[in-house]
């Protein structure tokens, strides 16, 4: 045991002083590994913190009124108890209650876990699986009913375990949602307008004179405003190169502007408000929309069922939803063959508009395992380069944000093709056997298309 992972294997004794020790005179290596043991050790104690809060909860509820722990204690809620015992916030307190009775229900035959979450209570008590992901997986999946069995949910939780490591919460929380609407297709409309009802914008004046804003937007309508608020600030928030001449210079006057990315978004709407009360409805900024791409296959269209996506947007969205958007602004049929997108042939140099299309809808942003850039910060990169006989075809061309297509450039990354599956490749210097990495499509709608296959 290093001296490091000693001085951690302290901090239960808490009759001793404890100072972190410092990790500056790691090397790379040792720092990683210092950070997946703490990590580690952080999940097994918020395991057990978890059914501590449970149990205060338990011993705090309603039907004991002023009996209850918290209530003797002065206490409204078993929440508030917590976070002034352990000074954590009420969405922490929240979910430690939440995801300890979980835990707890796999010993509690009074109140038995839910069966399709034995496997995500087993992970979090094992010190595998953090809080936030399980609350995540709980919140996404639902609830057994309405044609959505206990054996599908099962096969859900354990697709998402086994996902759960490459995923970010917010990512595992949206695939989970991804999953349900696939077993529930008949209430995903239903969904859809739940989520719209719950829209709103609110104008808070404040004392210093200013005024906050503040809102909710449903899928659709983040999708919107997205467009614009990316086309407005991309170029200072890391977007996509340019090489047109007139881009770069319009790129590089924002990157100049003196004023924060925030207040360009801000005066980007401000002006694009006042527009809209100046100009003919009928000629507004000429007859162009914001770009949102609406993602569905062509099986579910005909059939008028199953689900469709935004492109950069998570929430499954009804197909009757799609239906409006092609009868506005026309469909744009992307073909594929065994997963992939047709080829174009080598005659351009770059991926021209149509192709980034069948890139976004199939990649559904940077394919790096982890990032989630949307498919409007991403460039088009030639797994095989141009300068060596590399071909122009969506096959041969994935999406990379910038930072991670200059680190493929310029830290010698590769990107490789395994039939209709991609690959990253790390140089020997951070993996010496170049074991590659799957890169899996963030597309929604791409993995729909699967499972209508049958893949």
């Amino acid at each position: 045991m290093t001296s490091t992972t000693a001085s951690y294997a302290e901090l239960a004794d808490l009759s001793v002083a404890f100072t972190p020790p410092s990790p500056a005179g790691l090397n790379d290596a040792g720092l990683l590994s210092a950070k997946r043991e703490l990590a580690e050790i952080r999940r097994r104690l918020d395991a057990a913190d978890s059914l501590v809060s449970a149990e205060i909860a338990n011993r705090s509820r309603p039907d004991l009124g002023y009996d209850g722990l918290a209530q003797r204690l002065g206490a409204r809620t078993p929440e508030h108890l917590i976070q002034r015992v352990a000074g954590v916030s009420k969405k922490d307190a929240r979910t430690q209650i939440r995801v300890g009775t979980l835990v707890t229900g796999l010993t509690d035959a009074a109140a038995p876990v839910d069966p399709w979450l034995r496997g995500v209570a087993s992970a979090v008590a094992a010190g595998s699986l953090s809080l936030d992901a399980a609350d995540a997986i709980r919140t996404g999946l639902g609830s057994a009913g309405s044609g959505v069995t206990v054996v599908a949910l099962t096969a859900a939780a354990d697709q998402l375990l086994r996902e759960a490591r490459e995923l970010t919460v917010e990512r595992l929380g949206a695939r989970a949602r991804e999953l349900r609407a696939s077993l529930d297709l008949e209430h995903v409309a239903e969904r859809e307008e739940l989520l719209r009802s719950k829209r709103y914008l609110h104008l808070i004046p404040r004392a210093d004179g200013m005024t906050r804003l503040d809102g909710l937007l449903d899928p659709e309508s983040t999708a919107r405003l997205k467009a614009v608020y990316d086309a407005a600030t991309s170029p200072r928030r890391g977007g996509p190169r340019f090489v047109d001449p007139t881009s770069i210079a319009q790129a590089d006057a924002l990157i100049d502007d003196t004023r924060t990315t925030e207040q360009i978004a801000l005066d980007t709407f401000l002006v694009l408000l006042e527009l809209g009360t100046q100009a003919d409805v009928s000629t507004f900024i000429g007859a162009r929309k914001p770009a949102v791409q609406v993602l569905v296959t062509k099986a579910d269209l005909d059939q008028h069922t199953g689900m469709a996506f935004i492109e950069g947007e998570s929430e499954a969205l009804s197909v009757a939803t799609a239906e409006r958007h092609v009868c506005e602004s026309g469909a744009v049929p992307i073909l594929m063959d065994d997963g992939q997108v047709i080829n174009l042939g080598r005659e351009l140099r770059l991926f021209n508009r149509r192709q980034r299309i069948a890139l976004a809808a199939r990649d559904g942003g940077c394919i790096w395992p982890g990032c989630d850039r949307p498919p409007s910060w991403c460039e088009a990169h030639h797994i095989v380069e141009w300068s060596r006989d590399g071909r122009t075809d969506i096959a041969d061309g994935v999406l990379l944000c910038r930072h991670h297509h200059m680190l493929v450039h310029n830290n010698h990354w590769t990107v490789v093709r395994y039939g209709n599956r991609y690959a990253i490749v790390p140089p020997a210097s951070i993996d010496p056997t170049r074991t590659p990495r799957a890169a899996q499509t963030k597309s929604p709608a791409a993995r729909r298309l699967m499972s209508q296959a049958g893949r």
